[in-house]
């Protein structure tokens, strides 16, 4: 029994990196499984790379550009519906 206990210990925090990964990778449109297997295969470099296409999309002008204008159009379709009724 003392055997099981400390395998699901270990799978459950080996599994911390992986679920990491695929959480970010899915919060910025990226396929969670995909990462989430990448973060297995290769915990610390698929996270680091995952972290490398964050900080890249961050950083582009043209992305922060079209999130603006996402937000913008957002709240423009908000006052549309509250307008409306």
């Amino acid at each position: 029994m003392l055997f099981v206990d400390m395998l699901f210990v270990m799978v459950v925090g080996l599994s911390f990196i992986p679920i990491m990964t695929g959480y970010c990778a899915s919060s910025r449109g990226r396929s969670f499984w995909l990462w989430f297997a990448l973060g297995w295969l290769l915990p610390i470099i698929s996270f680091l790379l995952l972290f490398a296409l964050i900080a890249r999309d961050e950083l582009d002008p043209g992305r922060q550009l079209l999130r603006e204008a996402r937000q913008i159009l957002k709240e423009a379709e908000q006052k549309a519906v509250e307008k409306n009724g």
